[in-house]
Parts: structure tokens; sequence; C-alpha cells
């Protein structure tokens, strides 16, 4: 049995291994434009296609008109014979199942849905073909706004199912207890519908060997074997027919993690004509027809005591789900987890909680970066902030007294959710010192020669990462996380192969990775390939979301690494002819009393000098396939601290972020450099949801922003370099101590920045409960304060 004593870890100044600031493998071939994306894969015979889908939002489908000179080359619903839907379900008691037909049938439910797919020699000529189609369509009333339709009398999505309403979820504890209260704050708020908006937009290109009988799909995904699962069932294939290659991707963030509609047509489509087909997602097709994100709303009460202590909260929540439940995390993710996550890290004795997943002529919700954290972040430090303003209180000590200290840890909240480590209030500290609260408070009552008016913003959030077995099969979806594997082999030539069932779209795990394999073998950098992306190639894997990668993948890796050491540890005992209990292995070399071996002697000789082993040797080898979950999967919990400081004009509405602050703790960080640019990334997609980034709708369900010049992201000009500091506090469950990351940065910036905003206005009476804060909005509520003072008076 190993002893991992026996295996000398790289010293903590190593240049390469856990906790080095290495710069990004990847990042020599994606800089010098020598990555391959889906767009860039060229078969021979490839055809392009282009999409029919429908211009309304909610309507029957009375007949699709197709050209004589097109019928070989148009393709409707009726030609997908025996292609199932997609369906993505769950367990939990109530939910509706929505099945989301591949092209459409009967009717459409959303603006952009697909129902004809066009083939031809080049996509300019598949979309002339398109649009020689022509639709006759029976416009119905469209369910545009998730309040209204929750109303009686509201037209349905889904007309069998009576109502609008995907899944209701309750949660409620001692809630009777916190009604005598003294301190009762009680808002409406709520967050916009967001577009993901990656660099890189879906694609797929799809191919069929007859000879392998056998699929290929190239698809820019996060989750390649998830997306074989759901193909395997729409097409009713066996999946060892199906092969999904993921190349390089240029972000996710969510968006690619789903099974798509379009991914099954090209599948079906190179199977019958039997040439390559491509379709390459363009930014109006995502902006109009793609997965959205983050509409929530919040009618909300928390309960306090005069010093600030939380007494309770009382909330009831809506999410707009769209008109589909997408595959695999379904309809029911977001508001489900609402219920789970709204107290966040605080101490509070009373809570309650019912959430609705609506369904509307939208497209379909999905687990944006973040997930339901953001909203929930966002309406929650917002509360927080205005139980401050009734206690007379500082914002920052509210927190501090609600906050577990690092001697509860781990901590269960009040919803059960088990916190395995950290010192909330000591990130916070650090927040407000590095912010200068008092010197922010001197400046506002001094005044700006400019007339604009400063806020500071406060907010701080738990991100459950890397979440387990335990916690997804109580949801019940088509995907339930196990044990992750990975394998690890070495080379003849002593270097090391890892393959992994994760996908890496930005996250830099081809150094990461390595950095774990050399944690724990000594081997360099320059000679660890990661292969990912690919079904055949790399062991199962539920793949990249829930900031889970480094947690899971990572831990795999290092068991396999463990394994193979051992292996190695063995070889190089028989070779140096000494007990294998007098051997270890560091920096890349087994050590004996008299000697030592190097790794890639072992490799060369085990691979082509078989005749130098000693018979006895272990048959087992240089390779190793292993499998990892941490002690307790119930999740990694990191968590950081926002504070910023921000000058609002009262004229135009115009907000600029003078000074933003970040203390995060997301465990051991194996590559704090590539930590640094997670965080940065997150930060400026908080500040396009908290500022700019909207996605409204008409009352006949058409969206309104659908170029980019209406949907504004931001940039460079439009995004502070923040100040950050990392705590690194170990999980006690997980390799190295590691925690999830990836999504935290996006989190907290809504709620900070809208704080900020209101602790400005405060002098004016206005308050901000919607992101984006656009200056609209702002000078909108700033009239309405001096409308309602003059009424007053």
């Amino acid at each position: 049995m190993r002893n991992e004593r026996d295996i000398a870890p790289a010293s903590p100044a190593s240049p390469q291994g856990v906790g080095a600031r290495v710069p990004r493998k990847e990042d020599d071939r994606l800089m010098r434009g020598r990555g391959q994306f889906v767009g860039d894969i060229r078969l021979a015979g490839l055809q392009d296609v282009a999409f029919v889908r429908s211009p309304l939002a909610h309507a029957r489908i009375k007949g699709i008109h197709v050209p004589e000179r097109y019928r070989d080359v148009v393709f409707t619903a009726d030609d997908l014979i025996g292609v199932k839907p997609i369906r993505a379900v769950t367990s939990l008691t109530g939910f509706k199942v929505s099945d989301q037909p591949i092209l459409a049938t009967g009717k459409v439910r959303q603006v952009g849905e697909l129902i004809a797919m066009c083939v031809a020699p080049t996509r300019a000529e598949a979309e002339d073909i398109a649009a020689s189609v022509t639709l006759d369509l029976e416009e119905l009333p469209a369910v545009y706004d998730m309040r209204k339709a929750l109303e009686p009398g509201a037209p349905l999505v889904h007309e069998h199912w009576g109502d609008n309403v995907f899944l209701e979820s309750f949660f409620e504890t001692n809630i009777d207890s916190a009604f005598d209260a003294p301190i009762k704050v009680t808002r409406e708020i709520s967050t916009a519908r967001q577009c993901m908006s990656p660099l890189e937009g879906r694609g797929v290109v799809a191919t069929y060997d007859h000879r392998l009988d056998q699929l290929t799909l190239y698809s820019g995904s996060q989750m390649p074997h998830i997306v074989r699962n759901g193909l395997s069932d729409c097409l009713e294939m066996d999946q060892g027919q199906i092969r999904i290659v993921s190349p390089d991707v240029g972000g996710g963030f969510g968006h690619k993690g789903i099974l798509l509609p379009e991914e099954v047509c090209l599948s079906w489509l190179t199977m019958k004509r039997g040439f390559p087909v491509r379709w390459i997602e363009d930014r109006r097709e995502h902006l109009t027809a793609a997965a959205n994100c983050r509409e929530h709303f919040y009618k909300i009460t928390v309960y306090a005591d005069r010093d600030g202590t939380l007494r309770g909260i009382d909330c009831e929540a809506l999410v707009d789900s769209g008109a589909y439940s997408s595959y695999p995390f379904s309809a029911c993710l977001e508001a489900a987890q609402v219920v789970s996550i709204l107290p966040g890290p605080y101490k509070m004795p009373a809570y309650r909680c019912r959430t609705y997943s609506v369904a509307t002529n939208k497209c379909p919700i999905l687990p944006y970066r973040g997930v339901a954290r953001t909203g929930v972040c966002f309406a929650l430090e917002l509360m927080l902030d205005l139980v401050a303003v009734e206690a007379g209180l500082e914002p920052g000590d509210v927190r501090l007294r609600n906050l577990p200290g690092p001697e509860q840890m781990p901590f269960d909240n009040i919803t059960k959710k088990h916190f395995d480590s950290g010192d909330y209030p000591e990130a916070m500290r650090r927040a407000l010192a590095q912010i200068n609260i008092e010197a922010i408070r001197a400046r506002q009552r001094k005044g700006e020669d400019d007339g604009r008016l400063i806020g500071v913003g406060l907010s701080i959030y738990c991100e459950q990462a890397a979440h387990g077995t335990s916690v997804y099969s109580g949801w019940g979806i088509p995907m339930v996380p196990g044990h992750e594997q990975a394998t690890a082999r070495m080379t003849p030539d002593g270097g090391l192969e890892l393959r992994v069932g994760v996908h890496s779209h930005g996250q830099g795990m081809e150094t990461t990775m390595a950095q774990v394999a050399h944690e724990l073998l000594g081997i360099d950098l320059a000679k660890i390939r990661l292969v990912h992306g690919d079904t055949t190639m790399t062991p199962y894997s539920t793949g990249t979301w829930g900031s889970r990668a480094m947690v899971m993948a990572g831990g795999a890796v290092a068991t396999a690494c463990h394994e193979l050491a051992d292996r190695a540890r063995k070889i190089g005992a028989k070779l140096l002819q000494v007990d294998e209990a007098s051997v270890v292995l560091a920096d890349g070399e087994i050590r004996g009393p008299n000697g030592s071996v190097s790794l890639q002697e072992i490799a060369h000789t085990w691979y082509r000098r078989p005749q130098d082993l000693p018979g006895d040797v272990d048959p087992a080898g240089l390779e190793a396939t292993s499998g990892y979950k941490p002690k307790r999967d119930t999740g990694t919990f990191s968590y950081a601290a926002h504070a910023v400081t921000v000058a609002v004009d009262p004229d135009l509405g115009d907000v600029e972020i003078l000074d933003y602050a970040i203390v995060e703790d997301g465990g051991v960080l194996v590559n704090p450099m590539i930590v640094d640019g997670q965080i940065y990334g997150g930060l400026a997609q908080g500040i396009g949801t908290a500022l700019y980034e909207e996605m409204p709708f008409d009352r006949t369900g058409q969206p309104l922003n659908t170029t980019l010049a209406d949907y504004v992201l931001p940039g460079p000009t439009e995004v502070p370099e923040p100040w950050l500091d990392h705590m690194e506090t170990p999980s006690p469950y997980t390799k190295f101590g590691v925690k999830g990351i990836g999504e935290g940065g996006a989190i907290a910036p809504p709620a900070a920045i809208g704080n900020a905003v209101n602790d400005a206005l405060r002098g004016l009476g206005a308050e901000m409960l919607h992101s984006p804060i656009t200056p609209k909005r702002i000078v909108e509520a700033i009239l309405a304060a001096r409308d309602a003072e003059r009424s007053a008076a």
C-alpha cells in the first residue's frame, strides 16, 4: 500500500508546483493566433447550415412553405423522423416537464426558435435559402412578464400545464419568532435579463464516418460527455457511436454548458446527407435566440434588532426561466437554488422563502457565471445596508455582527449549507481598511467641487463550488457528478500525459493541472501535456461548471500521479537494487541510500528496455487512471468581501467607479496569477450586470437589444483595476485544501455597486433597487424623490 510520505512534494519555493505564479502554457499558442476553435475546423466537402427561426414569441404554425427548387436542402420537423425532443427533467416534487422540439412542431414559444434547417455550400447561400422560406403563423398573446404570467387568465406557454410554473420551491423555519423584531425593512428588488456574451459564440461541425459507424461532433462545449449523453438520448444511438470533440473554446460562462437543438440538427443532417456540415452562431442569433440569464424578482423582508443583529428573512422570489427546460440543468435549478442560498453566510434564527420558476415566451434561462448567487447577493446585501440605515449603524458593522467567525468553522447555516472553512469577518475588515470608510465619510461631508455625489458600498458572498453526488442526486436532473477520474501516463522519453474529462475555456487548465502533477512527480511543466475535450480520449466527466474543475479534476490528477509515483518508486528501487522502503521520489527522481535514477530513465527502461527489468516487476506499468471525490462532497465555500467607492452625477445619472477592493478566500491557490485573472474577468462581468447589460422585451415578447450597439458591454474604460488580497484558508476536505474560485468575481459587484450608488443618493431620498443601474433610472429616481418631497410639503 502506498505511503504518501515516500512521495516528497515539491518544496513551497518550487517555481512550478502548487502555489506558483506560472505563466499559462496555453497562452503561447492562443496569443499567436494558433488556437483552433470550432470556426477554424475545415473538412473536405463541408457545407454550411442556416436556420429559419421564428420571428414571433408565441404563435401556432399553420404552414411552412418551401420553394420547390429548395425542397431537397430544407428540412423541417416532419423530416426528423425518430428524433426525440430535448428533455431536462428533475425529480423534485411538482416539476412540470417541457419537451423542447429540435425543430418546432405545432407552435413556437420564443423568438428565434428553430423552425427549419437549410444547407448549402456557403453560409451566404444557406441564408438566402432560409430567406426564401415563408411561414404561416397565427400569433398568440405572449407571456412577456414573469409576474403577469402568474395572474389568473394569463396566456399559457404550455397549455397542458394549466399555469406557467415549472416548479414552486419552499423553505421555512421559525419565521414567526422574527415578526416582533424592532426593525422590519421590506423592498421589491429585481435584476434584468442578460445575455452571456462569450467572446466566441456557439458553433457546431458534424461529420459521420461510415467505416467506423461513428458520428463526430465538434462543438465548443464545457461538458463534452454530457452533450454525448443528450445526443444519444435524442438520436437513440449507442454512445460508442458518438464522439464529441470540444477544441479551444473562447469563453463559456454556462452558455456552453447545455445540449443545443442545433447540435442535434446537424448530427442528424450529416448522417442523412453523408457530408460534413457546419453552423456558426452569429452575434445577432446569440442576442436574439440564445440562452439568457439573471432575471430575478424578490419581495423581501429583513427583520433585525436595534444593534443590527439579524432576526430573520422572509422572501418570495420569481425567476423567469423562459420557454423550455435546458439540458441538463433544467429550469428548476436557479429558483430552487435561491431558496437554499438566500441567507448567504450570515447567522440568523428564522427564515422563510418561496420561489417560482416561471415559464415565459423567452429563450431558456441558464446558469450564468455565479448562477443564482448574483441575484441573491444583490437582494440580500442591498437589504443589509437598509437595515444599517434603520439601525443608525455603518453597513460594515452590521455585517461584522452577523458573520460567523473562524472559531465557528465548519459552520452550518440555517438552510444547512456546510461552510467548510474561512474567516469571513477578517475579509470584511481588510476590505473596510483598504477602502477607508472614515475618509470617505469625511469626503461626503465636505462635498465635491463638481457637484457629484460620493458613495461607498459593500457586499460579501459565498460560493458553493464543486458540488458532489450528495447535492446533485437530490436535484434528480440528468447529470449527477460522481468520482472524477483522471489518467496520468508517462511517455517513453520521460514526459507526462494527463487526460481529464473536464474542459478548459479560459481557466488555464493546461497549466494548473500540470502544476498539480509537478507537485507530485517533479516533472518539468514543459514536458507535461493535457488531453481534454474529446470523449474518445478522456475519462467520463460531467465537465466544467460550478467552479469544480480544480477541486475535482485537480484532485483526480493528484490521485493518479500519486499512483504513478508509487509505481515509479517500485521500479526505481528495482533498478537501484535496494529495498523499496529505502527510496523516495523527489524532484523527478527516485533517490536511494547510495544513488538515484530519474523518472526519465525509469520511463525509458520500462518502455524501451524491458529486458533490464527484473521478472517480478509490477506489470501495471507507468499509466494510471484514478478517481477522486473530496472527503465531504457537499462542496467547498469560497467567499470574498467587496468594497467600492463611486461618484454619481445627479444631473446626468453617470456612475464612475473610483476605487474597488476585493478580499477573497479561495482556499489554497494552485496558481495565484490565474486566480487574479479569473477575478478580474468576473469583476468585469459583475460591473456589466450592475451598470450596463440588459435584454428587455416588449409586450409581444420581442427582444429589443439585438445588436451590440444596443446591448452594452463594459469595456476597458468602465472596468478599473481592483486592489486584490488573497487570504487562502485551506478547505479541510480537498486535496491541497483548494476551493472553487471561477465564478466568484462576478457575484458581488452588482450588490457592492448598488449599495454605493444608494449611499451616494441617500441624501436625495432616491433608491436604486433594480439592476442595471443605468443613468436613466438614476435620474428618474432622483426626479421621483423630488416630486414626492414637493408633494409632502
